[in-house]
């Protein structure tokens, strides 16, 4: 008989309520042990039934006034029998109410412990589920939204979809190796590569969506540089709300890299300010510079500032020239005064320019809009489905190389057994990455990053 688990469902912090959820076929027999009401008995009443109560601890006192409420299987969340008791949320009186529950019979839940058990229950795919954990990380409205929809299959149908698409190509594969003397069609090369590099290019399109995705969920490492006195750092204390770099006229303040993690809009930025790149005999600012430059050629995104009242000289050139063909936005700053400076030669290196007075605040909303278009965020359809996890991105190359080889076999003019052996790999790549056909192994690892509770 598969054992009955319990955990706190809600935060490892002080709140208003708290949630203890008890999942497995004794999930109302432990509740009765420990849960009281007037009103009733948690083991008769229907699913999707309150009852208010108290919650008596290990020694029969009361430890809270609590609220039951019971789910039956298969209709709830893990597609066992459920008890979630809701008390207030003080941390020692849920981890009273957790110790009573267990003391009455429940086994602690390991981390992800309701999701797997909803997985294996087939309330849920592989993929599905990961997103469950997005959810709970989001740090963004598009990332929350697009958790959601991952949540609510649309990940998994377009995998459906390309499955459906490889298995009619090993249909007629099969119906033709298994009954070559029936009255089969013949199958042509024009059909085969027409499938083929439908699904091909399906799956590079989906590919493309990782990176974006991963944007949304992890953030993007951003690095701000332009000459000394551009603005770089009242940029920065603009973005983190905070006074973080030091800001004066006195050109090279900034000597070393300053760090924070910042949230604009719906963009986790890792922003990185960096010294004034120039020229300079200052033994220390020469290394914020070195730095500066390192920062420079390993991160996602730059900012390259510039202030607006001032002519480009050559260290602004020399900024346009270095970031060409890289993911970055020019920034014109201080656009509160007198603009001098040259917007046509900065079009001319750099498409992405955006207007700010990192002073005032102006110009955010579109500094936003901007990060999200560079990092090709702005044309996600969290509807169309999302890779969001190395695993699936892994899964999904792997299908794609199965499906280039099938195409390759076929051009070389190999034998469609060759063929078929390729797109069978295909099927199987997709199958582990919705879990069905995945490893214990694979399964694990997957929940292992979860938090107990979920």
């Amino acid at each position: 008989m598969q054992t009955t688990i319990a955990a706190i469902a809600t935060a490892q912090a002080p709140g208003g309520i708290g949630v203890i959820r008890i999942s497995g076929p004794q999930a109302a027999e432990i509740a009765a042990r420990v849960f009281h009401s007037r009103r009733g008995d948690i083991r008769d009443i229907p699913g999707y039934t309150a009852l208010f109560g108290w919650v008596e601890d290990q020694n029969g006192d009361k430890a809270d006034e609590a609220i039951a409420l019971r789910f039956r299987a298969p209709h709830s969340f893990t597609g066992e029998d459920v008890v979630e008791l809701s008390c207030h949320g003080g941390l020692v009186i849920l981890q009273q109410v957790l110790a009573a529950v267990l003391a009455a019979g429940a086994a602690p839940a390991g981390p992800g412990e309701f999701t797997r058990r909803a997985y294996c229950n087939g309330k849920m795919d592989l993929a599905e589920a990961e997103a469950v954990m997005q959810m709970i990380s989001a740090r963004g409205t598009q990332a929350a939204r697009a958790a959601l929809s991952g949540h609510d299959g649309a990940l998994s149908r377009k995998i459906g979809a390309l499955r459906q698409e490889l298995l009619l190509i090993a249909s007629h594969l099969a119906a033709w190796a298994d009954y070559p003397d029936d009255d089969v069609p013949q199958i042509t090369e024009g059909f085969l590569e027409k499938h083929l590099a439908t699904v091909e290019n399906d799956l590079r399109r989906l590919l493309s969506t990782f990176d974006a995705g991963r944007v949304l969920r992890e953030g993007v490492d951003t690095v701000i540089v332009g000459r000394p006195n551009a603005g770089k750092s009242t940029l920065m204390n603009r973005l983190t709300g905070t006074e973080r770099s030091i800001v004066t006229e006195v050109a090279g303040t900034t000597r070393d890299v300053v760090e924070e993690t910042v949230q604009l809009g719906q963009v986790l930025l890792r922003l990185s300010d960096t010294a004034g790149i120039r020229e300079t005999d200052d033994p220390v600012e020469k290394i914020g510079v070195q730095r500066a430059r390192e920062k420079f050629a390993s991160a996602e995104l730059i900012f390259l500032v510039f202030d607006a009242s001032q002519e480009l000289n050559d260290e602004d050139r020399q900024l346009l020239t270095m970031s060409e063909g890289l993911p970055s936005i020019a920034i014109l700053n201080k656009t509160d005064l007198e603009e001098k400076i040259d917007k046509e030669y900065i079009e001319s290196k750099n498409k992405r320019i955006v207007y700010i007075s990192a002073r005032s605040g102006d110009g955010m909303q579109e500094l936003e809009q901007a990060i999200l278009e560079t990092l090709h965020a702005s044309e996600l359809n969290p509807g169309e489905g999302i890779l969001y996890t190395e695993r699936q991105r892994q899964d999904v190359s792997r299908c794609l190389q199965a499906v280039e080889e099938a195409k390759g076999a076929l051009q070389a003019g190999m034998t469609l057994d060759a063929v078929t052996v390729s797109v069978e790999a295909a099927v199987d790549a997709l199958l582990e990455l919705t879990g069905e056909k995945a490893t214990i192994a694979v399964v694990d690892e997957v929940f292992s990053h979860f938090c107990v509770g979920k």
